[in-house]
């Protein structure tokens, strides 16, 4: 079945009441008929509820679906799943390699919390591609990738550093939101460790906080351990807004995919919009890399504006009417973020012609948002 089918059928119950969606099940003891179940029970009896209760263990099923993978560990945000990912990657003290395009909360975890467990961070050009060889030395433990960049949208060449990783021994993690799993895999491109956040597109409704990570063979083993060593879990009620979500994510991932992407064909014609940021545009450094592995475009895109102030795109932003001001991205609602406040580089310094711009694009109409954005820039 292709991707979209399985969305719709995986994880679905499997007794006999003829329930479409799981149950909520909100519980914490679990009560076993023996000593022996309670250590060991039998499938699918649960001896504590942090290991999930419905629909939780069917959202996990369902997101292994997605990705082909053989097990789905579930997180109380994205930034804990991102987290989750790097720490199953790493194993012991040494050095990662992290994207300096990297989620600004994932860069305060890597440059404050890892050095306390004996990793240091060093970050790398996006667009290193299977240079990062260079990088790689016997301290060297993980390489956490995020693809397109969640700021400034650069492509990484996947295939060409998990073979190089591959080859070296170096396990590789990514931050996988943008595709929401559906229009890329990078478990197939040969990732390590894949995360998201499902508070974005799979959630949908801007209702809920949640993140899964997914990963096959052995280490599907490691990231099953290290999501209990670390008590990760994800309450029942989110479990549920999540597998809800994720029935409609891939009709509205292409809604929003369409509508961004005429809309950032449109922008790029402007006469105070210096670029436009959508790896799907043929403008794109990255498009080629876009072509061969993403099926097709996500809502969430920026754009640069020509010799305007920070400040002064900010005061673009607050004029537009149907775009709310807000840091999340993948809802029904559209989005703008003023992006140079927490822009930071470390290995290649961002060179932008003025302010910068980002836009998650809802299900509105997009002759709506265009006109919306046309009188804020004039």
């Amino acid at each position: 079945m292709k991707r979209e089918t399985r969305l719709i059928h995986a994880g679905r119950p499997k007794d006999d009441k003829g329930l479409v969606n799981a149950p909520v099940e909100r519980a914490s003891t679990v009560l076993a008929p023996t000593t022996a179940e309670l250590y060991n029970p039998t499938p699918p009896r649960r001896h504590y509820a942090r290991g999930g209760m419905a629909p939780n263990g069917e959202l996990r099923e369902a997101l292994c679906g997605l990705y082909e993978a053989d097990h789905c560990a579930l997180a109380s945000s994205g930034l804990a799943a991102v987290i989750l990912a790097i720490r199953s990657a790493i194993e012991g003290p040494g050095e990662v390699l992290v994207s300096d395009t990297v989620y600004s909360p994932v860069r305060r975890f890597c440059n404050e919390e890892l050095p306390r467990l004996g990793v240091t961070p060093i970050y790398y050009d996006p667009r290193i591609g299977e240079d990062i060889a260079d990088l790689i030395t016997d301290q060297t433990r993980a390489i956490l990738l995020e693809s397109p960049g969640s700021l400034t949208f650069e492509i990484q060449d996947i295939p060409a550093i998990c073979r190089v990783a591959q080859a070296h021994g170096v396990k590789t993690a990514i931050d996988d939101t943008w595709s929401a799993g559906l229009l890329m895999n990078p478990l197939a491109l040969g990732v390590d460790f894949a995360a998201q956040s499902l508070t974005k597109y799979v959630g949908g409704h801007s209702d809920f906080l949640g993140g899964a990570v997914v990963a096959r063979g052995v280490n599907a083993d490691t990231l099953k351990d290290r999501a209990s060593l670390y008590g990760q879990h994800m309450s029942p009620d989110d479990g549920f807004l999540a597998l809800r979500g994720l029935r409609t994510l891939a009709m509205r991932l292409e809604r929003s995919g369409r509508n961004a992407l005429i809309l950032a064909e449109r922008l790029e014609g402007h006469p105070k919009i210096a670029r436009v940021l959508h790896p799907a545009l043929a403008s794109h450094p990255d498009h080629a890399l876009y072509t061969r592995d993403f099926s097709g475009p996500a809502g969430c895109f920026s754009f640069v504006l020509d010799g305007v102030s920070a400040r002064d795109g900010e005061a673009i932003a607050e004029r537009l009417q149907l775009f709310g001001i807000g840091f999340s991205w993948g809802g029904y609602e559209s989005l703008v973020l003023p992006c140079d406040r927490q822009l930071k580089r470390t290995a290649v310094p961002w060179q932008g012609e003025g302010a910068l711009l980002r836009l998650s694009i809802g299900l509105e109409d997009v002759d709506d948002l265009l006109a919306d954005l046309e009188q804020a820039l004039a």
